[in-house]
């Protein structure tokens, strides 16, 4: 189709086992197959330990799989936990992937101040961690991996430590950065509805040794409202299909 966006990321009949500590190896994926095309955001839901982690761990080339191939570009891996730096202010915590990257100090935080004000942190660029909340921590954390300047993002449970009102604001939040910023995301959720607010596609694995049994299209008009009928019945769609592999 002319115009249509390039598949960026695809995965072809991977298989990974983590090695193991007692007795035998620990199968964590198998046969998964799946892409992303640029800009679009995947979504991968499923039960916990069908390794939804350790699919992101694998884009982001810190394993190699056992079976199958994996093309993607370079990518970056935000965890659940935001890992700031507890001596550094939330401006030198943004900055320092650019500093890793050889620019100078002043220029980098010059960089980084830019981003504040556009995710509702301007005046805060001086805070340290302990001083933030957790939603402006998680804000903070995600300015930085967007400065890592990698043309795949692979987010884990970005806001699955945070309490339900807080993540709601950050799910917004993070549909409208991306809005504006747009980049290729795969993000790993527990949430399904969570999933449909904010992907274009949501992949649905199958419990351990995790494979992909469904591919939901999000043809959805953004911003989405969660009370939206067609929403609702999509999410509904999602799981039952998580239901039917036995994982609801």
């Amino acid at each position: 189709m002319p115009g249509a966006p390039e598949q960026l990321l695809s995965l072809q009949s991977v298989g990974f086992a983590h090695p193991a500590r007692r007795g035998a190896p620990v199968q964590a994926l198998s046969e998964v197959s799946l892409h992303a095309r640029t800009g679009e955001l995947l979504a991968v839901v499923g039960p916990s330990g069908c390794g939804k982690s350790t699919l992101l761990e694998l884009i982001c080339a810190l394993h190699t799989p056992d079976q199958g191939t994996i093309t993607a570009p370079p990518a970056v891996l935000m965890p659940q936990r935001d890992l700031l730096l507890a001596w550094l202010s939330a401006l030198d915590n943004v900055a320092l992937p650019l500093r890793i990257a050889g620019l100078g100090r002043a220029q980098a935080r010059a960089r980084a101040r830019e981003l504040f004000g556009e995710v509702g942190l301007d005046g805060f660029q001086q805070a340290h961690p302990a001083e933030l909340s957790g939603g402006m921590r998680q804000r903070v954390a995600f300015l930085r991996t967007l400065l890592c300047g990698k043309p795949l993002l692979c987010l884990d449970e970005p806001f699955g430590a945070l309490d339900a009102i807080t993540r709601a604001e950050m799910q917004e939040w993070l549909a409208a950065t991306l809005a504006r910023e747009r980049r290729t995301v795969v993000l790993v959720t527990h949430d399904v509805e969570e999933a449909i607010l904010l992907a274009d596609r949501v992949a649905v694995l199958s419990p351990r040794p995790g494979r992909v049994v469904a591919s939901v299209e999000v043809e959805l008009e953004r911003p989405r409202n969660r009370t939206d009928a067609a929403l609702s019945a999509l999410r509904e769609h999602a799981l039952g299909l998580l239901a039917s592999e036995g994982q609801a």
